[in-house]
């Protein structure tokens, strides 16, 4: 059996949290897991807490030849203006990005939650009463907006719901298994980047076959 492995940061320091943020990026990304599955390819998304953490474990997914498909996902952490290989490369010094291609390589920006505010429809069904869908960012371009602004967008939008304020470890699972990957993929390139890369990897795959 082929494999595919995905490195994803985040969940936090214990393994329950870990465990809830595959399993909700699982299923944000289960149109390709599916086909992927449907080609008796092995998908493993695995998400290790800190981006240090995930890096390591990715360079040596890559060093040993784990996966036939081998992908990093991590938090850009701010804004991106050149490729996702290079922008790590500067921003992290220890970070080597030359063992890799680049498109192994693949940004949340500038942060996951951008994500999330990318689906202002499911963000109000999710929270419910007292939601307030006015202090979510309007840029068609969303990875464009500032991480910060992000968080506090998003806190003062949930603050005064039932759910609470927006939380990353109690809520951030669930929002990904209900998002339209396609209202995200419109309003965040790197997020369409992450899902083109798996379709093109598919249909290379197909015709293989």
């Amino acid at each position: 059996m082929t494999s595919i492995g995905i490195y994803m940061e985040g969940g936090g320091d214990k393994r329950n949290g870990r465990a809830l943020l595959r399993q909700g990026m699982d299923e944000f990304l289960g149109t390709a897991k599916r086909h992927f599955r449907d080609l008796h390819w092995n998908w493993k998304l695995s998400c290790w807490g800190s981006r240090e953490a995930t890096y390591r474990r990715f360079r040596d997914a890559i060093k040993h030849n784990e996966h036939r498909l081998t992908l990093l996902l991590v938090d850009a952490e701010g804004p991106v203006s050149s490729r996702p290989a290079k922008h790590l490369a500067d921003r992290e010094v220890s970070w080597d990005t030359d063992f890799a291609p680049e498109s192994s390589f693949h940004l949340m920006v500038q942060t996951m939650e951008t994500w999330l505010v990318a689906d202002s429809t499911t963000l109000a069904d999710y929270y419910g009463k007292g939601f307030r869908g006015t202090a979510l960012p309007r840029h068609h371009d969303l990875e464009s907006e500032p991480k910060q602004s992000v968080e506090r967008a998003l806190k003062r939008a949930t603050e005064n719901t039932q759910k609470g304020e927006y939380h990353k470890i109690r809520h951030a699972s669930s929002l990904l298994k209900r998002l339209d990957a396609n209202q995200v993929r419109s309003k965040c390139p790197h997020c369409e980047r992450l899902f083109h890369a798996l379709e093109v990897f598919l249909l290379k795959t197909e015709l293989a076959s």
